[in-house]
């Protein structure tokens, strides 16, 4: 087999593990309170991962919790509560069991083999819904390597049955076996696929380059998933981007120009949706279409107003949006879907507790004007040049205009740095001392 053909089945492996077939599958989530969670903690993660299971096409036959202290290494809820839920499952015909949490390799082939059905983790289950919805190549691809970089670590868990000895050139010798083989071509693969990631971000790159020729701002749309986002790209530029009442319902980048009343040009860029414990290694495998976030120079951060949970679901995009380098940008806070809400007193409430943001319905347009109004009074800044020498030892505010404002030219002087940038308020009032 060579080497094309053994990652083709691995992959193919892969999505039998994790994707649904066509008939419905009937599934149990399984969530753990333990310490530092609270019961009503767990029981809006497990609501949430209801709703992944939808998506995914699942059908949620019951959920079940455990209280712990800590997981168990073997069996994450207990010998004991597992026995009782693999009992559950024949009696109610159950196809798939889903945890809440991430399964340590160990855990999951102990639960597979006691339940005798297909175990999931939550990881396991975005990654599925992510398989399901990507469209484009670049999406396929950041597919692809988050599945296997979290596939890797649990290939004994996939090839168990297959020990088989094999030998020849080119592998370490006749008592090299066959997950070996495999586990050497999975990291060839994700080095190839790393590769081509690497010239997706170099592209972009290029695109990112000649948008700043044009000096038009660029404001990335972020925000919990199906929060509203690709409602209100459509809105306001006409794009034809699907919408659907689903959790991740869009997975690849839209950028569309929109102008504004004063005649201020703006790209508006669509991004994949955030949510809490968003596995790691898709916020690693999808940084070549995150970094339209940590780029841009606006965030629009779409939030979900009639969510019972929305002061978590906005901690959620703001830890995301720290990890992928993006804080202290300006930020522009647009509370959604007030057309939902039963009392529409909750909207002044939030914009009073967030000065500058709005609240609109992009379903309706309610609201919608004072968005524009809020986008051009954000964007009044872009219109001006500032100009900074800055000593060249304070490396730190050199790193925040590149990462809060947006570069125009910079040369040094001796031992200054000499900027000319477009700065938001905030950080041009931090600067004014370094004004020539």
């Amino acid at each position: 087999m060579d080497f094309a053909a053994s990652a083709a089945v691995v992959c193919r492996t892969a999505m039998i593990e994790t994707r649904p077939q066509r008939t419905q599958e009937r599934a149990l989530l399984i969530g753990l309170e333990k310490e530092g969670v609270s019961k009503w903690d767990l029981q809006d993660s497990l609501a949430e991962l209801r709703e992944l299971a939808n998506s995914a096409g699942a059908e949620v036959i019951d959920t079940v919790t455990q209280k712990l202290q800590k997981p168990t290494a073997p069996y994450y809820i207990g010998r004991g509560k597992a026995e009782s839920i693999k009992d559950s499952c024949q009696d109610r015909h159950v196809t798939s069991v889903i945890f809440d949490d991430e399964l340590s390799p160990a855990q999951g082939r102990n639960l597979e083999n006691l339940f005798a059905r297909k175990v999931l983790d939550r990881t396991q289950l975005i990654l599925d819904i992510f398989a399901q919805r990507a469209r484009s190549r670049e999406g396929r691809l950041q597919i692809e390597l988050a599945q296997l970089q979290y596939l890797l670590p649990r290939l004994t868990r996939m090839w168990h049955h297959l020990s088989r000895q094999t030998g020849g050139i080119g592998t370490r010798g006749p008592g090299e076996t066959q997950l070996e083989v495999d586990r050497r071509r999975v990291q060839e693969r994700i080095a190839r696929l790393e590769r081509e990631l690497e010239a997706v971000r170099k592209t972009r790159a290029v695109q990112r380059q000649g948008r700043k020729r044009h000096q038009w701002p660029v404001a990335a749309v972020v925000g919990y998933t199906n929060a509203g986002k690709s409602t209100l790209l459509n809105l306001l530029t006409g794009a034809d981007v699907a919408t659907e009442n689903k959790l991740f319902a869009t997975l690849d980048p839209t950028t569309r120009s929109f102008v504004l009343p004063n005649k201020q040009r703006v790209l508006l860029t669509d991004t994949v949706g955030f949510l809490r414990k968003l596995p790691h290694t898709l916020i690693e495998s999808f940084k070549a279409t995150l970094e339209e976030v940590s780029e841009a120079d606006l965030l629009i951060h779409i939030v979900d107003l009639s969510h019972p949970r929305v002061d978590e679901q906005m901690e959620a995009v703001d830890t995301v949006i720290k990890e992928l380098d993006a804080f202290g940008k300006q930020t522009l806070i647009v509370f959604n879907k007030i057309d939902n809400l039963e009392n529409r007193d909750l909207a002044e409430t939030y914009v009073e507790r967030f000065p500058g943001s709005v609240a609109i319905s992009a379903r309706t347009g309610e609201g919608v004007n004072n968005l524009v109004q809020a986008l051009e009074i954000a964007l009044s800044s872009w219109r001006l040049r500032s100009h900074f020498r800055i000593p060249s030892d304070q490396s730190a505010l050199i790193a925040e205009i590149h990462r809060v404002g947006h570069v125009l030219e910079l040369r040094y002087d001796r031992d200054d740095a000499l900027i000319i940038a477009h700065v938001p308020p905030h950080l041009e009032a931090k600067l004014a001392r370094y004004s020539p």
